[in-house]
């Protein structure tokens, strides 16, 4: 099921590797800002000769052909970083960019898929299809992938496969279990109504602050009164802002928050009792309420065939000890976006390795990969295209 030239292409490539990576984190772009990163990985694919084109505004969609016809796999890697000052500053990579840092592994994802390029153009003429590359802007806002969706890069594609590598499982695991792996992530704004006045006078106001505070307090009634408790989800109040001076009864009052789910039945819901929860607080003070529920991405829910498909060739390239059934995260990732339009699977591998300072959480300052983790990610890749191709060379 794997292809021993792909294993001997990316060992060969590994020191290669591990410079591709620390290029891009010295240098992190944020979502839709790729311009750099875009046509880093242009001149790479230039360099092995693999077709492409840039989409809007950045990213790439490239395309392996195969000797013959048949069908295509898709490979996506995403390449932004985030806002985060990086505070392990003693590495040599470390980002040269003030408040920009790579600090959730993109980096990574993006060396990782130009050298499983490398490893697949060598064996190109041994295969039946196509296997078409996505380096995917602007996953950290969950717009990357509907952006180049819509540009054709799911077009024709019958199955899709990504990777993310992931702190919180040791160096080399790999995880990848049928069902549920990250969750849908939502959005709410609810802004209270009231009527401010002066701090001494408060008989003649309705004060916002009171309101919005009594909704904090109570709105997890939601999930621990009205959810099943064995299905999970999660609501989180991130933003509270209210008022404008200190001796100023509050008007107004917006709280920020967000939803995480696996099951549609309870985003529905979640989303259904928060807006009755909001108005019957105003009510109760007086207060009117307005709520905006703005729907992010959808869970990512790995398809069976595609899961075990790359459990088996995981156990084949680097051995059963590696495979690792990691707990579903309610954390978010637009990868969900490819599954609609084609099954699939997506893998994490292990980078923590508390020795080498690389267990910290995705989007700390501190956060880091033990770069050991690289060429396994990079065979990952190329051996699942490999594999999901000739399993439909009939």
């Amino acid at each position: 099921m794997i292809s021993e030239k792909i294993s001997t292409v990316v060992e060969q490539s590994n020191d290669e590797l591990i410079q591709l990576r620390r290029a891009l984190h010295r240098e992190p772009e944020l979502s839709f800002e790729e311009v750099k990163t875009t046509a880093f990985i242009c001149n790479y694919l230039d360099e092995l000769g693999i077709s492409y084109r840039k989409t809007e505004p950045t990213g790439v969609i490239a395309e392996i052909k195969g000797a013959s016809d048949g069908k295509t796999v898709a490979l996506r890697g995403d390449m932004d970083a985030l806002s985060v000052q990086q505070l392990n500053q003693h590495v040599p990579y470390s980002s040269k960019i003030d408040g920009k840092m790579h600090a959730c592994g993109h980096d990574a994802h993006t060396a990782m898929l130009l050298i499983a390029a490398k490893a697949l153009v060598e064996v190109k003429d041994e295969l039946k299809g196509n296997i078409r590359l996505l380096f995917q802007p602007a996953e950290e806002i969950g717009e990357g992938a509907k952006a180049i969706v819509k540009q054709g890069a799911m077009d024709n594609v019958d199955n899709v496969f990504g990777i993310h590598i992931w702190s919180q499982m040791p160096t080399n695991a790999i995880s990848c279990t049928p069902g549920p792996s990250f969750a849908a992530a939502d959005i709410f704004k609810v802004h209270f109504i009231g009527i401010g006045g002066h701090g001494a006078m408060p008989e003649d106001c309705i004060d916002a602050a009171m309101v919005a505070s009594s909704f904090v307090m109570n709105v997890q009634t939601v999930i621990s009164r009205t959810i099943d408790p064995q299905q999970p989800a999660v609501l989180t109040i991130g933003k509270m802002d209210v008022g404008t001076r200190f001796n100023i009864i509050a008007e107004n009052a917006v709280i920020e928050g967000t939803v995480r789910t696996f099951d549609q039945k309870t985003r529905d819901h979640i989303e259904k009792e928060i807006e009755q929860y909001a108005n019957a607080v105003a009510s109760m003070y007086g207060a009117t309420a307005k709520v905006e529920y703005t729907r992010g991405t959808q869970p990512v829910i790995n398809e069976e065939t595609s899961a075990k498909r790359v459990q088996q060739v995981a156990a084949e390239a680097f051995g059963k000890d590696v495979l690792y059934n990691e707990k579903p995260t309610m954390g978010a990732e637009d990868f969900s976006i490819y599954l609609d339009h084609a099954p699939g699977g997506f893998a994490l591998v292990g980078c923590g390795n508390p020795e080498k300072g690389t267990d910290w959480a995705h989007h700390h300052g501190n956060f880091d990969i033990d770069e050991d983790a690289l060429k396994t990610g990079a065979e990952l890749y190329a051996q699942y295209a490999w594999a999901y191709l000739q399993e439909n060379m009939k």
